[in-house]
């Protein structure tokens, strides 16, 4: 296993995990993903903060990490968070608690930063992901409706977003 950066050779492979994780969103009745652009997925991977794990050769699962995070986090959006964004799960490795190293990578990577936290958020009140989560050592912090969405993907319009926070 290994956790690297992604390429721009990996764009197709990106928005195919990202639209499995639109159909799976569909099944269990969750708030969907847009469509995400190619031009957003390039944007993230030329800044260096779109991420993969490859298991035996294949992306297993992809995310993306940001510094700050003002639309969302409003006035506790700060310099000492690491922010996680869109993880998708390639089919084939569900069941493997890919989040869990995810989140044991974004640990260290917050220590090696001089981050003090690492934060999440989902789209309304999905009681699973809270409950995972939780699980993973995040503090559920709440639903709440955010003031200005103009920025955000379209599924963070009018919607309300639970914030999860864990110290590092």
């Amino acid at each position: 296993m290994q956790i690297t950066n992604c390429t721009l050779a990996d764009i197709e492979k990106i928005s195919e995990l990202y639209e499995v994780a639109r159909q799976y969103q569909k099944i269990k009745s969750a708030t969907i993903w847009p469509i995400f652009s190619h031009n957003l997925i390039e944007t993230d991977i030329n800044e260096k903060r779109q991420y993969k794990i490859i298991i035996d050769n294949e992306i297993a699962c992809i995310w993306t990490l940001t510094y700050k995070d003002p639309q969302i986090w409003e006035e506790k959006d700060n310099i000492f968070s690491i922010y996680i964004h869109r993880i998708a799960t390639n089919p084939s490795f569900r069941g493997q608690n890919l989040v869990a190293i995810i989140i044991k990578w974004a640990k260290e990577y917050a220590q090696e930063n001089n981050k003090k936290l690492i934060r999440l958020d989902t789209v309304g009140k999905n009681l699973g992901l809270i409950s995972h989560y939780e699980k993973l050592g995040f503090e559920y912090l709440g639903l709440f409706d955010l003031k200005d969405t103009s920025e955000l993907p379209e599924h963070y319009h009018n919607a309300a977003v639970s914030l999860f926070e864990l110290s590092v």
